[in-house]
């Protein structure tokens, strides 16, 4: 009998390590937008000195969430609070599995009392859809899910499009679209703005640290909409560039998200167990993969917690009841990894890059702007023989003119520590994304985050300045 649920798979594999290690799904892909529309560099920089134009309309799942039901399911399978989540709000909306481990994260709005959107990637998507029937909830879901990472020349058709505009200069361009001066939106709130003759929604944000609005409409107005966009920018004299999916990832390294830890969902019974058994064989709990030089036979040796993503203070405590709610109050009390920001040595990342250029067996390749081989990203950070965190996301900086990563550490590792990143995979694995190579030692300066000066001293009070 073949199998087909991720529990039967794990059961036949017999080590969850193992089956991620050797995925052979290949590397994490931004689908559809073009990987550059100037050059990666130029992209990164108009973010922070001029404008920068994000086309978010494919890379990410969304599910609209509707009926009697709505806010009490969210709210019981979420860590948040929602006491004060207002009609034309966002919230950072964060799951956890019932022994407190994260799941994944989404942007949640609310567009009426009984109906949000939530935009993210797919576990925290997955986990809810499947959370809907287990529960057997009086809500009704609609699943858009990411655009394919090949679509192969095919078509491709969402429900919304999705645009972000930031930098110091996004305002003038807003108020050209605006017809005049744009509503005073707060942090993480929607209002409406005019663009051409739509009215559209618009969230202030700002992902790496510049002022910014994130606006959304039906996807058949996406062309109208960058039309108008491209020729405000025109009108104000503002250079806006567009960010290919080369630069985009990058952004958060400078702000402070790690965008995919592993979801925590690879061992525990009941609830957890059901949702690996409803899980199919091409789900991305299935068919993902963990990279990097951490090896462990235990899973749970990759799971994060919120208090390690700066994530608590999101925690609404007094809710009667949420999933994960007793194994969190328990960690709130213990000693738990924190996160940081590394700055990588300049002279061994020249030497990791100058072994492609020798006789025999070379270092682990580094991509630039950002080595995307994996679904999730485990490299041992060590401190003379103890490993003392987990590096979970990296990229080149070219506004800071530095290789940075994501990591989450003891907490006793200060600001301004030197350890050392190990880079490289300790043994061949089946993965189609990682070449013949040996591993190598680069030293890694422990730095706050957010690393860039403008997310920390621009942004509301957040997870990101936590």
């Amino acid at each position: 009998m073949s199998v087909t649920s991720l529990e039967a798979l794990l059961q036949e594999k017999g080590n969850a390590v193992d089956l991620l290690r050797n995925s052979r799904i290949g590397a994490y892909v931004y689908p559809v937008v073009a990987p550059e529309f100037s050059n990666w560099r130029t992209e990164q920089w108009a973010w922070r000195n001029t404008a920068v134009l994000f086309d978010q309309s494919h890379h990410m799942d969304e599910l609209i969430v509707e009926g009697p039901q709505a806010e009490e399911f969210l709210a019981y399978h979420g860590i948040n609070a929602f006491h004060n989540f207002d009609l034309n709000r966002a919230k950072h909306y964060v799951p956890v599995t019932p022994a407190g481990h994260v799941i994944g994260d989404h942007i949640i709005f609310r567009e009426r009392q009984d109906k949000f959107v939530l935009v993210g990637r797919a576990p925290t998507s997955n986990w809810l859809l499947f959370a809907a029937a287990y529960g057997k909830w009086n809500v009704r879901i609609k699943h858009d899910p990411r655009s394919p990472s090949r679509p192969e020349g095919e078509r491709v058709l969402r429900t919304h499009y999705r645009f972000q505009i930031q930098g110091p200069e996004a305002n003038k361009i807003f108020e050209k679209m605006n017809r005049g001066p744009i509503p005073d939106i707060k942090f993480f709130h929607v209002d409406w703005i005019n663009i051409g003759s739509k009215r559209v929604q618009a969230l202030r944000h700002g992902m790496s640290g510049a002022p910014g609005l994130e606006i959304w409409g039906p996807y058949e107005d996406k062309s109208y909409i960058l039309a108008e966009i491209m020729q405000a920018a025109k009108d104000a004299g503002v250079d806006l560039v567009r960010c290919g999916s080369r630069a985009y990832s990058t952004n958060t390294l400078e702000s402070g998200w790690i965008p995919s830890p592993l979801p925590g969902i690879y061992t525990g019974d009941g609830m957890v167990k059901a949702f690996r058994e409803w899980s199919g064989i091409e789900s991305y709990e299935a068919s993902g993969t963990i990279g990097g030089s951490f090896v462990s036979e235990n899973i749970e040796d990759y799971y994060v917690n919120p208090f390690e993503l700066g994530y608590d203070f999101y925690i609404g405590w007094k809710k009667d009841d949420f999933i994960g709610k007793e194994a969190l109050t328990a960690m709130k009390g213990q000693k738990n990894r924190k996160k940081v920001t590394l700055e990588w040595n300049r002279e061994d990342v020249l030497k990791v890059i100058g072994s492609a250029f020798e006789q025999g067996t070379p270092y682990k390749w580094i991509d630039f702007p950002q080595p995307n081989y994996a679904s999730s990203s485990a490299d041992m950070v060590m401190h003379n023989d103890k490993m003392v965190g987990m590096s979970m996301f990296n990229g080149y900086s070219f506004n800071e003119r530095c290789l940075l990563s994501l990591a989450v550490v003891d907490s006793d590792v200060q600001i301004g520590d030197v350890l050392t990143l190990k880079w490289g995979e300790p043994e061949p694995t089946q993965k189609t994304s990682t070449e013949t190579h040996k591993q190598a030692e680069i030293r890694v300066r422990v730095s706050p985050t957010p690393y860039a000066a403008e997310a920390r001293e621009n942004y509301a009070d957040s997870w990101r300045s936590k």
